[in-house]
C-alpha cells in the first residue's frame, strides 16, 4: 500500500503517539480526501488497528442498525464473536476491553452517521474518554467524518471536549509537489501541462487522482470519467451531496450554482437566492466551507487592512466542473452520445479553465510563499483582491492573489494558464497596477504564476519581479 503526499501528516501522528499517553485525534476534510486511508496506513504499519464505520444515511437506517453494524464490523476486525449492544456505553466499554498491551489505534469513521438520531452519542463518548480511554497510554482514538459541521458542533466547539483533544488534523488537497506519483512510470514522460489539464478537473483530491489512467492523454481521461455513461465523475456529485447533506442537499446545490460563474459576496448570494440575511444562510455557507467545497476570501487593502467584505468562491475544482459541464449534458451522457467530446471545444472553456487553474494554484499557497522566498512573519495578508470603480479610484480591477508584507511591499500575482502566454499578459497586469488604489509609499512587485509556453518577450521585458512556473512545483524529487 502506497500513500502519496502525506508525509507531514504521518510525522505529526507518529510524534503524537510517541509521547506514550492516550491521544484523542479529530480528523476532518472533504469527502474523498483520504482521511481513512491516512489512518489505515499509519496504523497498519506497526500497531493493532480497529476500524469501525457508521452506516450511510438511509430510509431504514436507525440507531439500532448502527449498533448492529458496529458489532458486525468489530467482530470482523478483531475476530471476536458478535455481541449485541443496547447502547453506546456498552460499545465503548467493549472497545476499552479490546485494547491490548500493544499500541492500538481505534478509528471511528463517519462518526456523524454513527451518531445520527442518537443525541447522547457525543456525551457518552466524552464519558468513555474520561473514565476509560484516557487511562490507556498505548491508545490513539481517532474520530473522523465527511460531515465536518457535525464534528465542529458536537466535538471541536463543545465545551465538554475542551482539553481532551490531542490533535485536530484537517486534511487539505494534496500539494502539486506530491501528485506526480499518480502518473506512475509515465511521470517523467507526460508533460506537466498535460498533468495540469487533468488536475484542473480533479484538484488534488487523492481518490479522484486514483481514477486517472496515466497511459491515456488528459483529454481521453476527462472524456472517460466525465462524459461517458457510468463515468466516476458523472455519478460522484450526487453521491457526495446526498451522503453529506441528505435532505438539505438541494439548498447547498443552489448556492453552488450561483457561484459557478463568479465570486459573490454574502449579500449577493442572499439576493440571488431571494433569502433573508441571517442564521440559516450563514449556517449553509459555513457547512459548505467546512466540507471543503467553497472558500471565503477576506478582502484586504494594499496595506494589509481587512475590509468588511468577503468573497465566496467554489474552491473545489471537481464541483465547478460538474456544474458547468457535466450536469448540463447529463441527458447526452446517459445516451452515450457525448463520450468523445473535446472539453477544449466547449463554450467559455478558456474562462472556466482560468478559474479552475486559479483554484488549483490558490490551494498551494505554501508553494507560492516558498517560491517568493517570503517568511510567514513578514506577510500581513494574502487573498484575491477586487476593487470597484468609485469616485475615489481610477477604475475597477481584479487581482488573482495579492500578498502584502509588513515592509511596505505588495505582490500583485497574476495566475494564468494558456497554451501560449505572450506579452499581452504584461498589459493586463500593468492596467491593474495603474488603477490599484494604494499609498505612495507602497512598492508593487508584479508576479506571474503560469502554466503553458511563456514567450521569450515576456521574460526579456523584465516587467515581472518574479515568474513562477507551476510545472517547477511538479518536478520529481
Amino acid at each position: 500500500m502506497k500513500l502519496l503526499g502525506r508525509g507531514p501528516e504521518l510525522k505529526r501522528l507518529r510524534d503524537l503517539f510517541n509521547q506514550d499517553r492516550a491521544s484523542f485525534v479529530v480528523l476532518t476534510g472533504r469527502r474523498r480526501i483520504g482521511k481513512s486511508s491516512l489512518i489505515e496506513y499509519f496504523a497498519k504499519q506497526d500497531y493493532q488497528f480497529i476500524k469501525v464505520q457508521g452506516l450511510a444515511p438511509g430510509k431504514n437506517v436507525t440507531p439500532t442498525s448502527q449498533l448492529e453494524a458496529f458489532s458486525e464490523q468489530l467482530g470482523q476486525t478483531t475476530k471476536s464473536p458478535l455481541l449485541k449492544f443496547n447502547n453506546w456505553t456498552e460499545v465503548f466499554n467493549t472497545l476499552d476491553k479490546m485494547i491490548k498491551k500493544k499500541k492500538t489505534v481505534i478509528l471511528l469513521d463517519e462518526i456523524s452517521w454513527m451518531a445520527k438520531d442518537s443525541p447522547d452519542f457525543a456525551g457518552k463518548l466524552k464519558i468513555a474518554w474520561d473514565d476509560l480511554f484516557k487511562n490507556r497510554p498505548n491508545l490513539m482514538l481517532v474520530v473522523c467524518g465527511s460531515v465536518s459541521s457535525w464534528i465542529e458542533e458536537n466535538i471541536l466547539r463543545k465545551t465538554d471536549f475542551v482539553g481532551r483533544i490531542s490533535m485536530h488534523l484537517h486534511l487539505q488537497e494534496l500539494p502539486l509537489s506530491s501528485v506526480g506519483g499518480f502518473w506512475g512510470k509515465y511521470e517523467t514522460t507526460v508533460s506537466d501541462f498535460e498533468k495540469i489539464k487533468f488536475l484542473i478537473v480533479s484538484g488534488g483530491v487523492p481518490r479522484y487522482l486514483e481514477e486517472l489512467n496515466p497511459s491515456l492523454p488528459a483529454g481521453l481521461n476527462i472524456a472517460k470519467l466525465c462524459f461517458t455513461t457510468g463515468g466516476f465523475f458523472v455519478e460522484e456529485f450526487d453521491k457526495i451531496f446526498n451522503e453529506t447533506f441528505e435532505r438539505r442537499a438541494i439548498i447547498y446545490r443552489t448556492i453552488l450554482e450561483q457561484l459557478t460563474e463568479k465570486k459573490l459576496t454574502y449579500s449577493e448570494i442572499c439576493k440571488k437566492l431571494r433569502l433573508p440575511k441571517g442564521g440559516n444562510m450563514s449556517n449553509y455557507l459555513d457547512d459548505l466551507e467546512l466540507s471543503g467545497f467553497i472558500a471565503c476570501d477576506a478582502i484586504y487593502s494594499p496595506v494589509g487592512k481587512q475590509s468588511k467584505s468577503s468573497l465566496y468562491r467554489i474552491s473545489d475544482n471537481y464541483i465547478r466542473f460538474y456544474l458547468k459541464y457535466i450536469r448540463p449534458n447529463l441527458d447526452k451522457i446517459k445516451k452515450n452520445i457525448f463520450s468523445k467530446v473535446s472539453i477544449e471545444n466547449q463554450s467559455n472553456w478558456s474562462i472556466i479553465q482560468g478559474l479552475q487553474f486559479e483554484n488549483l494554484v490558490l490551494a498551494n499557497l505554501p508553494l507560492i510563499i516558498e517560491s517568493l522566498s517570503l517568511s510567514s512573519e513578514e506577510i500581513t495578508s494574502f487573498s484575491p483582491y477586487f476593487q470597484k470603480k468609485t469616485a475615489r479610484t481610477k477604475g475597477a480591477c481584479q487581482i488573482d492573489l495579492m500578498i502584502t508584507s509588513r515592509f511596505g511591499t505588495v505582490y500583485v500575482c497574476e495566475i494564468k494558464m494558456r497554451k501560449v502566454i505572450g506579452p499581452e499578459v504584461i498589459k493586463e497586469v500593468q492596467q491593474k497596477i495603474k488603477v490599484l488604489a494604494r499609498p505612495k509609499n507602497i512598492s508593487v512587485r508584479p508576479v506571474l504564476i503560469y502554466a503553458g509556453h511563456l514567450e521569450e518577450e515576456v521574460v526579456q521585458s523584465q516587467f515581472f519581479s518574479q515568474i513562477i512556473s507551476v510545472a517547477d512545483w511538479m518536478r520529481p524529487l
